[in-house]
């Protein structure tokens, strides 16, 4: 397939496609920018992300929030949930996992300014969030707030 702003050449959207067994193994696609001279906001929620804590094995839970005001690429939307779900078996602290979807989606896009906001669920009683994020939006940009409360417990 030819790969044209109005037809990307993407290999996942609209066909079967398995997890990959590994983020390291999965490719997140892009597509052309329809809005290239306009800044604007997109947001990803993924509210039931899962991996596993790298010593005990025990699963780890998270609700991400991923902003980005995208330059020349957007990230298509099926290929970074299955990114995201290729984390479910791997190994890995809070911080890396954070860190690396932000880098991931750096490394893919070049966003023009790009927030990850990682809330995970308590491990040992004690949540762990973690937040990265490029600077300073762009000026004019509408950045609403993550929108996900702290964690409270049961009450």
């Amino acid at each position: 397939m030819t790969d044209t702003p109005e037809k990307p050449a993407l290999t996942q959207l609209g066909r079967p496609a398995a997890i990959p067994a590994s983020p390291e193994d999965a490719t997140l696609e892009t597509f052309a920018n329809p809005n290239v001279g306009a800044n604007y906001l997109v947001r990803f929620t993924c509210p039931e992300f899962t991996c596993l804590c790298p010593i005990t094995g025990q699963p780890d839970f998270a609700h991400f929030v991923i902003d980005y005001v995208p330059a020349k690429l957007c990230v298509e939307s099926k290929s970074l949930k299955l990114f995201l779900a290729s984390w479910r078996n791997t190994g890995a602290f809070h911080e890396s996992t954070t860190m690396t979807i932000a880098q991931r989606l750096i490394t893919a896009t070049a966003p023009k300014w790009l927030r990850v906001s990682g809330f995970w669920y308590p491990r040992g009683g004690i949540p762990i969030d973690v937040f990265f994020q490029t600077g300073a939006p762009p000026d004019g940009v509408h950045v609403p707030p993550p929108a996900v409360e702290p964690y409270r417990g049961r009450g």
